[in-house]
């Protein structure tokens, strides 16, 4: 029997910025107990939410210093159970965000370990003295040449011990030592406890990063980058497999209906299949990021114009390799993405709509679990920056400083960059409705909501059947009830055309084509057997007239059906 997660979608909320309940600005458990019928009525299977725990938000919540309670930011532990009541009795399913790499260094364990070099905990965190023959302290005494992802150095020193500490994120967010089987068995505990209350699975944040390299050797050098390239030594690293097979064994075995998704930076499709091969008992599936990199040069500086060849390859290249065996998550957004509508599509008035409703149809339409971000299913876009005051996000500003400071870029040019890559233009608030905050709040919201709120937002669109989300209601409800959706074969078509994306799903004597247009030009599919799927069952389009000819009109998007011989 095929496993559930597999004809399933997937609903990401943020939690800060989905609804706030009681006008502190900030998204709320409450906020989400009154929005789940929002949920509901859309059709996901699986509602999957960013850090609630304890945490001084650092990181907005990646930074987690009780991994057994509710920051009183969101609500308490009574609040969480009636969310999760509220879910279940709607017949959706919650997975928790699990962020195990690191930890907050306000974390018990952390301040234990940083409290002596004798404590107990001590060897739970990565520590290391200076570089020979160096001053600690000083620059260039950092045990190795690692760079953390937010800016800086992945060392930050620790004058009261004298040692350093190694955190590939944020300098709050020290990263533990999985070589510890103290720390193994502490996560397995609370890992535990979290599914005892209900919970039905994780989403894993950076797991492929929790083996290190324990020699922790220097990165390679390069003349491009500040800081060298030091991935080797803990991307998939060399006991990750080890450790997720542990987990599987001390955590979800025995269990029944679970979903576990493994975040995994770096990884390829090799490794993909290694980590999801079920026969293996590591992960259900990746979350991986090659094509979110379709748009990026080797200059992190530049905008590079997006070619929908790349983007085709790097879908393509991961459907074959995931076809006889692991499973890919399939998503345009999440909370560390741009707005897709914005960043692949037209966010113009006059194509948004559109161009959001084909972005959906091709990426629910390939095998794989789709996800949903919040927003996503509105057509939301990416907020008007302007100035780097208007930005929250501590990697945005990490990187805006490093580049201004230390490469000496033109704070416009880093700007330009930012305002259509930073990961604050998914995290401005939910917009609910046309009022002044979007709904969201009665205070003042942490970011600011989009001024484009009152021409977009849920209760427009839940009065329209032509909406985007009414659209989305639809691709799902396709997923739910055609298994070549889900089972099908996957056969990319046009590999070479710049304008249209198209592909065939089969399964036995039923075949499905995809097409998408990611132009504003009228544009006509090339296909091989052509004039048979002109007389195909049109199952869906997201415009009022549909294709003639297989001739797409501007963001066009379409699905036909049709039987064809075993």
């Amino acid at each position: 029997m095929e496993p559930w997660w597999k004809s399933a979608v997937v609903y990401q909320i943020y939690p800060r910025s989905f609804a706030d309940s009681d006008s502190d600005g900030i998204g709320d458990l409450r906020g989400i107990i009154n929005h789940l019928d929002h949920l509901a009525g859309l059709g996901v299977d699986v509602i999957w939410l960013s850090p609630i725990y304890p945490s001084p938000q650092d990181d907005n919540g990646y930074d987690i210093s009780d991994y057994q309670n509710i920051d009183p930011l969101f609500g308490d532990l009574h609040d969480f159970d009636e969310l999760l009541a509220g879910v279940h009795r709607r017949g959706m399913k919650l997975i928790m965000d699990l962020v195990v790499n690191h930890t907050s260094d306000e974390h018990a364990w952390f301040l234990d370990s940083r409290s002596d070099k004798a404590d107990r905990k001590r060897d739970w965190y990565w520590w290391r003295s200076a570089r020979e023959g160096m001053e600690p302290g000083t620059p260039g005494a950092e045990p190795t040449n690692w760079a953390a992802a937010f800016g800086g150095s992945a060392w930050e020193f620790d004058e009261k011990t004298g040692e350093y500490y190694l955190h590939l994120f944020s300098r709050k967010q020290p990263d533990l030592n999985w070589e510890n089987a103290e720390v193994r068995h502490a996560i397995h505990t609370m890992m535990r406890w979290w599914l005892d209350r209900g919970v039905d699975g994780f989403r894993m944040d950076v797991i492929n990063l929790i083996s290190k390299d324990a020699a922790l050797p220097d990165g390679r050098v390069s003349s491009a980058p500040v800081f060298p390239d030091s991935s080797a030594g803990y991307v998939n690293g060399p006991r990750v497999h080890e450790f997720l097979q542990e987990m599987h064994e001390c955590v979800f075995a025995g269990r029944d209906a679970l979903l576990t998704v493994g975040e995994m930076p770096g990884v390829t499709i090799e490794e993909a299949r290694r980590y999801t091969d079920p026969r293996r008992r590591e992960v259900d599936m990746v979350f991986q990021f090659d094509h979110v990199w379709a748009d990026r040069g080797d200059d992190p500086w530049q905008l590079v114009p997006f070619r929908l060849t790349n983007l085709k390859a790097i879908l393509g290249r991961w459907q074959e390799g995931l076809a006889e065996g692991g499973w890919n998550s399939l998503y345009w957004n999440n909370h560390d993405q741009p707005r897709a509508v914005s960043r692949y599509g037209d966010d113009s008035p006059a194509h948004r709509v559109a161009s959001a409703k084909m972005l959906g149809t091709v990426l629910h339409l390939h095998r794989g679990t789709p996800y949903v971000y919040q927003g996503e299913e509105l057509g939301m876009t990416n907020y008007p920056f302007t100035t780097i005051a208007d930005f929250r996000d501590i990697e945005s500003l990490g990187l805006y400083a490093e580049a201004t400071g230390l490469e000496g870029r033109p704070p416009e040019e880093v700007l330009t960059v930012l305002r259509a890559r930073s990961r604050d233009n998914a995290r401005t608030p939910m917009q609910w409705n046309s009022s002044g905050q979007a709904g969201f709040t009665t205070g003042q919201p942490w970011l600011p909501v989009n001024p484009n709120h009152v021409r977009i937002n849920a209760a427009d669109q839940q009065n329209d059947p032509d909406s985007v989300y009414h659209y989305y209601r639809r691709l799902i409800e396709l997923r739910h009830n055609e298994p070549a959706v889900v089972d099908g074969d996957f056969t990319m078509l046009l590999p070479d055309d710049e304008r249209l994306y198209a592909f065939t799903r089969r399964l036995g004597a039923t075949e499905l084509l995809i097409i998408g247009n990611f132009t504003d030009r009228t544009v006509r599919a090339e296909i091989g057997d052509a004039a048979a799927w002109s007389s195909a069952q049109l199952v869906l389009t997201n415009l009022a007239t549909p294709p003639v000819n297989l001739t797409m009109e501007p963001w066009q998007a379409a699905i036909y059906r049709r039987s064809v011989a075993r």
